[in-house]
């Protein structure tokens, strides 16, 4: 009776154990395996993999512009400048 006793004490963690080796068997039993995942992916992981050279690559070959201070004044300047028309209807009032 004493073992019984004590066996009682432990009821809910032999359940909790329980249930988790059921969970876990499931699981495994029902999932698909490594081979099957990697194989759907197989086409992101290439591709990603291709980009990263591509842009290691040309990081790599292609030559640094000139450090040139007024390199980007011209386009600045043109994006700045006010249009034609609305210089002119500004004058006008």
């Amino acid at each position: 009776m004493e073992i019984q006793e004590k066996l009682l004490k432990f009821k809910f963690h032999f359940l909790f154990a329980l249930i988790l080796t059921i969970s876990v068997s499931a699981l495994f039993y029902l999932a698909p395996n490594f081979a099957t995942i990697l194989a759907y992916f197989c086409p992101l992981f290439l591709s990603t993999t291709l980009f990263l050279g591509a842009v290691i690559f040309l990081g790599k070959t292609s030559s640094l512009p000139a450090t040139d201070d007024k390199a980007g004044e011209g386009i600045l300047d043109y994006v700045a400048a006010q249009p034609e028309h609305a210089v002119d209807s500004y004058k006008s009032e």
